[in-house]
């Protein structure tokens, strides 16, 4: 006797993306520009699914905090030969990301805040400005760091 595989979920309607049921992602990627850019059209494809259409305020705000934590993982997590991990979690009207490195000496650094007279810096600016919550904790399963975030993308946020 064969077991059959599971059958794919169907795609949420657009009318879902007000309250969605409970999702998840992750994926690894390289620690590379390229890999930074890969984790966000990625992203992007699943919260499109998850009903939060592409050019919609939330998703353009998701995408936004995804790129910086990714490419913050790049820049400043970067540890040649290891990934950096994403993960997209969605319950309720709420999508947490988190972004995992592996650089251990370097866990104090998502703490730091541009100075004005600096030319980069800002994005956590950016991601404490668009998201409900945000931090960060050192990894559990070996060195490095994960940064996360919490956006509500409800109608009345």
């Amino acid at each position: 006797m064969t077991d059959k595989p599971p059958l794919l979920p169907v795609r949420p309607t657009r009318a879902s993306h007000t309250r969605f049921p409970w999702h998840d992602f992750t994926m690894r990627f390289s620690s590379t520009p390229r890999g930074a850019r890969l984790a966000r059209g990625l992203a992007g494809e699943r919260l499109d699914a998850w009903g939060i259409p592409y050019g919609s305020d939330a998703h353009d705000a998701l995408l936004l905090v995804v790129a910086e934590l990714s490419s913050n993982a790049v820049r400043h997590g970067h540890v040649s030969g290891r990934d950096f991990r994403l993960r997209l979690t969605a319950e309720g009207t709420a999508i947490r990301i988190e972004v995992t490195d592996t650089r251990g000496d370097r866990l104090s650094t998502c703490a730091i805040l541009a100075s004005p007279d600096q030319e980069g810096g800002r994005g956590l600016l950016l991601v404490a400005a668009l998201a409900g919550r945000w931090g960060w904790y050192p990894r559990a399963d070996g060195p490095g760091k994960t940064v996360w975030a919490v956006l509500d993308v409800s109608p009345h946020a």
